[in-house]
């Protein structure tokens, strides 16, 4: 089966045709390319335009609010972005069971909800299960990026991962830094740092 061309007036959001098989990433884009996943896309600030930056790799976003998924699809159709896909679902079940062991180059989460309060911690996505979750659909040498504002949260994620087996810490590339989220760039106008973090899978 072709992968599927899309046009300018054809949706960059993805229909699941189920949720307990995983996806076919080959059928999904008009170009087969190592893809890079974005967990909690928001309205697809940092998505569109590093796809757009980096048309030598397919990017798909995860948002579980369909207005945003909606603003992502806005905005890669004006742009005609072909290696640009999203889904509306829930980043934590889209990371353990929809997607194919070892089959993402990175993945991206940025600004994820902190949940601050301390009841509430465990709902957070980089949690003690996310490097291992991560580690089985990365490639060799795959790549996790982290960012956030919170503090507590970073600590929390830097800890999981020196925790984890199988991580190697790295510095965020500058070229992939200078690519700032909407919110991102509200939290730094307003003096609020941003706070960074990247993982290499070991191959």
């Amino acid at each position: 089966m072709e992968a599927i061309a899309r046009s300018l007036d054809s949706s960059v959001i993805y229909e699941l045709p189920s949720v307990v098989d995983r996806l076919d990433l080959k059928q999904m884009f008009d170009r087969e390319q190592p893809v890079q996943v974005e967990l909690g896309s928001g309205d697809g600030s940092f998505l569109v335009k590093f796809a757009q930056r980096t048309p030598d790799r397919n990017f798909f976003g995860v948002e579980r609010l369909l207005g945003r998924l909606r603003k992502l699809d806005r905005k890669g159709r004006r742009l005609e972005l072909k290696n640009l896909r999203g889904l509306r679902i829930e980043c934590s079940y889209f990371l353990e069971y929809l997607l194919p062991p070892q089959s993402i180059e990175a993945l991206h989460v940025y600004f994820p909800d902190p949940w601050p309060k301390r009841k509430h911690a465990g709902n957070r996505l980089v949690n003690e299960r996310f490097p291992g979750l991560a580690g089985k659909v990365l490639r060799p040498r795959g790549r996790v990026y982290l960012r956030t504002d919170d503090t507590n949260y970073f600590d929390q994620m830097r800890s999981v991962f020196a925790a984890a087996i199988g991580f190697e810490e790295l510095s965020t590339p500058a070229e992939l830094s200078e690519v700032v989220t909407d919110f991102e760039a509200e939290f730094l106008a307003r003096g609020i740092p941003t706070l960074r973090a990247a993982y290499q899978r070991l191959g």
